[in-house]
Order: C-alpha cells, then sequence, then structure tokens
C-alpha cells in the first residue's frame, strides 16, 4: 500500500512537471532547434561529468578515511554503481546502494557508510541553498519566476541546515538528544521511538568519526570543484544551442535544477529535472526562446545525464561482476521491513 501510494504520487508530480514544461512549448521550433543543434559540444560536457565522477568519487573516500582507506577500484566500483542505480530505481531505494556495496568491497559498515552519504547530502543542500539565495540577490525584483525560485532556494536552505543543526546537537548532547526523541516518538509507538533512536544513535556515532584535517580539507575542495565545473557545464552544453548563458546564469541554472530534484518523482528526476530547467531559463531568456531552444536544452541535458551515468555503471557493473538484479533485490526487501 505505502508503495502504490509513493508511486501514484511519484507518477503525479512527474506527469505534472511534464504538463507545465510542454505547457506552451513551440513544437515546430523545439524540432528545428534538436535538428540545428551542434552535439559536438556534448564532448567537452562529457568530459565534464567523467570530471564530475571522479570529484564525487574522491571526496565520498575522503570522508570513508577514518573508518578504512579504500583502494580507488573499490571506491570507484560502488560510487559509479550507487550513483546509476540512485538514478534507475524507484522510491529512493538507490540511496542505500553505495553503503552498500562499500560494505561489500571493504570491512566498513553500512551504518557509517551511511553516515557518511547522508553528511554529503547535507553539506550539499546547504550550500546550494546559500549559493541560489545569493545569486538570486542580483537578479531583478521583476523578473518572471523569481519569487518561486527565492522560496525554493530559502526550503532548500531551512531544510538542510535544520539537518546540519540536529547532527550537531546530537553529536553534543548525545543522550539527552536520544531520551527526547524516545519521549516524542513515543508519544506515537514505543516501538517507533525504539527505532528512530537506534538509528539516530548509529548515525551519531559514526558522525564522531570525522576525517583528519587533511581529508576533511580534500572533501572540501572536491566539493568546491565539483560543483564548480558543474555550474560550468551547464554554460558550456547551451553552446550547442546558442543560448550563450554565461557561467553566472550556469550557476543560476545548477541551482534551481538542484532545488527542483528534491522534490520526489519519477527515476531519473524525469518531469522535475526538464520543468526547473524551463524554470531557470526564464529567468533570462525570452519566453519564446525558452519554450523551444530551452526545452530542447532540458532535455538533451537531462538524456545526456542519464546515458552517462547509467554507463558508467553498467561498466564498472560488468567489469566487477556485480549483478544489478541481486543489489536491487536486496535493498528492495531491506526497504521494505524498514
Amino acid at each position: 500500500m505505502k508503495r502504490a501510494l509513493q508511486a501514484i504520487i511519484s507518477l503525479g508530480i512527474t506527469v505534472g512537471s511534464f504538463a507545465w514544461t510542454f505547457k506552451d512549448t513551440k513544437w515546430h521550433e523545439l524540432k528545428e532547434s534538436l535538428l540545428r543543434a551542434n552535439y559536438l559540444w556534448l564532448l567537452p560536457y562529457l568530459a565534464i561529468l567523467i570530471a564530475i565522477h571522479l570529484a564525487r568519487t574522491l571526496r565520498w573516500g575522503n570522508l570513508l578515511s577514518p573508518l578504512e582507506k579504500v583502494p580507488f577500484k573499490s571506491l570507484n566500483e560502488a560510487a559509479g554503481i550507487g550513483f546509476m542505480m540512485l538514478i534507475v530505481l524507484p522510491f529512493r531505494m538507490g540511496e542505500f546502494a553505495r553503503p552498500f556495496l562499500i560494505a561489500q568491497r571493504t570491512q566498513i559498515r553500512r551504518s557509517p557508510a551511511m553516515t557518511s552519504v547522508v553528511f554529503e547530502r547535507i553539506v550539499d543542500g546547504v550550500l546550494i541553498g546559500i549559493l541560489l539565495r545569493v545569486l538570486a540577490f542580483y537578479l531583478p525584483p521583476e523578473t518572471p519566476g523569481l519569487g518561486a525560485v527565492t522560496v525554493g532556494a530559502n526550503l532548500m536552505f531551512g531544510v538542510f541546515f535544520s539537518g546540519f543543526c540536529f547532527l550537531l546537537l546530537a553529536r553534543w548532547q548525545h543522550e539527552r538528544t536520544l531520551s527526547l526523541l524516545r519521549k516524542l516518538f513515543g508519544l506515537l509507538s514505543p516501538k517507533l521511538a525504539d527505532r528512530v533512536v537506534y538509528v539516530v544513535d548509529g548515525f551519531v556515532g559514526a558522525l564522531r568519526q570525522l576525517p583528519d584535517a587533511k581529508n576533511l580539507t580534500a572533501f572540501i575542495l572536491f566539493t568546491a570543484f565539483y560543483w564548480g565545473i558543474n555550474g560550468w557545464g551547464m554554460s558550456v552544453l547551451a553552446n550547442a544551442f546558442d543560448l550563450n548563458l554565461t557561467v553566472y546564469q550556469g550557476f543560476v541554472v545548477l541551482s534551481v535544477l538542484v532545488c527542483g530534484m528534491m522534490i520526489p518523482a519519477a527515476p531519473g528526476s524525469a518531469g522535475t529535472f526538464q520543468a526547473s530547467i524551463v524554470l531557470a531559463l526564464g529567468l533570462f531568456l525570452p519566453e519564446g526562446v525558452v519554450n523551444s531552444t530551452g526545452v530542447a536544452y532540458a532535455n538533451v541535458l537531462w538524456l545526456t545525464q542519464i546515458v552517462q551515468q547509467v554507463a558508467v555503471g553498467l561498466v564498472l557493473m560488468g567489469l566487477s561482476k556485480t549483478s544489478f538484479s541481486a543489489v536491487a533485490g536486496k535493498l528492495g526487501e531491506e526497504q521494505a521491513q524498514a
């Protein structure tokens, strides 16, 4: 029942996002944009995506360093296959793929590995929330769609910064935090309270094993590099469609996209991805351009990212002789039990 409800909600969001994206599309001009595009720009953009993959992989290794120094081969396999599963699996099951895969290849337990993944998410969420709010400050107040973008930035920052504050509080006042959680959730169900306390206890315990100064610095540098070339990549691929996005505009597009992808939708963020790009382009470009060339750019961008991440995951899966069905089945069983 729960999965059926999740599927209905995700499908509804996806259909609604596609409907909003294509509601004013100029189909003939969209077709012409796709035919006239200079797809040679895909080559440098694919190189950027590979650099992004390596930066994401290496910074994860920095977070795992207090637990074990993971060889690059094992780290790359777990990361690449995990990123692919995050895209293709429904119900956010892919979030648990990397901890599961790294636990198969090292002595690292899944709980602290999951902690590293959540810590990444919180850092990225706070960073993008701040970045989008700062970038939006330089847009004219009368810009169409600016209100929605500002609300999204504030919500994203609020959610992830609250999570960050909770982690700091739980690490500082461990026992008191657990006691408070037990009382609050105990009002709903003692069994639920025990489960929540167990998860938070293990999570905060793993959080105590932070990287040393060298690895923490490397994590920060890889994070800056990862998001830096990500934003630049938005403007690079835009050249294929003669959109001429500046680097500043590319970072705005990226930030709006990340906010939009927080909304649960179909695998691969189909629908919400395109809608976010169209919304972001509407901040800078005329409506007619957005509803033709902009929609073409959004879909090519989405497809390129999907193909690259799936291709890397499939190659690493084949080289490591990992069974997709076995991993997906295990993750599905565990989520159902949870």
